[in-house]
């Protein structure tokens, strides 16, 4: 593709974040709910550090849930029973999450393909069993009634509007610094590793301290992710921490697009959205109409929504160019 077609999708591509940025600061004024637009930048944030995982490392995670409740549960009881304020609640549960993420990380990094995602899900399901029965999480009832505080000591997040935009912000800043770094040298070596690991490994690169690096930058994006839902919600539970929920942001990110920017935050949004719109229509069954669009994604649309609207516009640029 020519250097003037990849500049004009470079420049549509902006426009469109400018676009989807300006929705989203007009959300709570537009008949959005602002408790559902919290709840589906949170799962973005998730599905974002899944991605730099999976989508730009060639990493597949299936225990990523347990670093979201980690933070959760970190969080939400430093915040209600140590009386901590909400950004330092935030702050040790994100680095919380990033400390296991590299504790899990020395042990699985050294694999590659299925035996990696294995000893994740492995870790995770052991993280699992340690929230079950810890005393602080109230087991199965859960961690409730966190209250938001007030940011700094002096914003109050009750207002949901106010806490919206705390949330928004976050997401913004995530959103960038990833995009930071898949374009920093560090991210092409990455997406080389990603591509042929053993050529990296022919170039000299220390390819486990690469890898281990994206998990724990991963890990700890996703407890962040966990902090803020249960600031946003007032709860943590053992759903936040479970193998059901690791699932979900691989749907997320693969129906987005994989490897793409935009793609897991599309694919977060539609996956809360389907779950919020069916959930009072058809019940349980909204797990099998999810499970239904998958599949049809994954035979229609192998690259996601936004790899094959992508691949669309190159495959039309292409005689032109």
């Amino acid at each position: 593709m020519s250097a003037s077609t990849e500049s004009l999708l470079a420049r549509r591509s902006r426009w469109a974040w400018g676009a989807a940025l300006a929705v989203l600061l007009a959300a709570p004024f537009i008949g959005l709910y602002p408790i559902f637009m919290m709840k589906a930048l949170c799962f973005a944030i998730f599905a974002v550090a899944f991605n730099l995982l999976l989508g730009f490392t060639g990493l597949l995670s299936f225990g990523h849930a347990a670093y979201l409740g980690a933070a959760a549960y970190f969080t939400g009881w430093l915040v209600k029973s140590a009386g901590l304020s909400p950004e330092l609640g935030v702050l040790v549960g994100t680095a919380g999450a990033g400390l296991m993420g590299l504790a899990v990380g020395l042990i699985a990094i050294r694999r590659q393909g299925i035996y990696f995602a294995m000893i994740t899900l492995a870790m995770a399901q052991m993280i699992y069993f340690v929230w079950l029965q810890a005393p602080f999480t109230g087991g199965e009832d859960g961690l409730q009634g966190v209250p938001r505080g007030n940011l700094f000591g002096f914003i109050s997040l009750a207002s949901d509007v106010t806490m919206y935009y705390v949330v928004l912000a976050v997401f913004v800043a995530v959103f960038l610094g990833v995009i930071r770094i898949v374009h920093s040298p560090y991210g092409q070596v990455l997406k080389a590793i990603r591509e042929n690991e053993p050529r990296a490994v022919s170039l000299g690169y220390d390819v486990d301290r690469y890898k281990l690096l994206a998990f724990v930058l991963s890990t700890t994006l996703a407890g962040l992710a966990g902090s803020l839902k249960t600031l946003v919600l007032g709860f943590a539970t053992l759903s936040d921490a479970h193998w059901s929920l690791s699932g979900e942001v691989v749907l997320m990110t693969l129906l987005g697009g994989m490897g793409t920017f935009a793609g897991p935050v599309l694919g977060a949004f539609t996956i809360i959205g389907l779950q919020n719109f069916l959930a009072d229509r058809v019940g349980s069954w909204v797990t099998v109409i999810i499970g239904v669009i998958f599949v049809l994604c994954v035979v229609a649309f192998r690259r996601g929504f936004v790899g094959e609207l992508l691949a669309w516009y190159r495959r039309r640029a292409a005689p032109a160019a």
